[in-house]
């Protein structure tokens, strides 16, 4: 029988998935809705819901993304228009990297 492998996360990590699962849920609170509520609009089960809001790092970021739009959490930046504006600034650096990064196959002797 195969044991079951656990993984470790960052501190950084973690204090960040905790801070984002608290500020969905004091945007759900404020905005005055039920767990079952907040889920039944996101799609989600309330169990789904308790995991993103309690931190736990095995839900889906895109879950956890779309609970905090729909409460008003801000990602990333204030105005939601930016966000094009900085995907299309991101995209543009990307765009000056190779395409693919690959390990070095031999050393180089470069000592002359």
């Amino acid at each position: 029988m195969p044991r079951k492998r656990t993984r470790t996360y960052s501190r950084y990590s973690l204090e960040s998935v905790a801070l984002l699962g608290r500020l969905i849920r004091l945007g759900r609170r404020e905005r005055r809705l039920t767990a079952q509520d907040l889920a039944d609009r996101a799609g989600i089960t309330r169990t789904t819901l308790r995991k993103i809001e309690n931190g736990d790092m095995r839900s889906e970021i895109g879950l956890a993304f779309e609970v905090a739009a729909l409460v008003g959490v801000k990602l990333f930046d204030a105005d939601a228009r930016n966000l094009g504006v900085l995907g299309e600034r991101i995209d543009d650096r990307i765009a000056l990297l190779p395409r693919t990064v690959r390990k070095p196959t031999r050393r180089l002797d470069d000592d002359f």
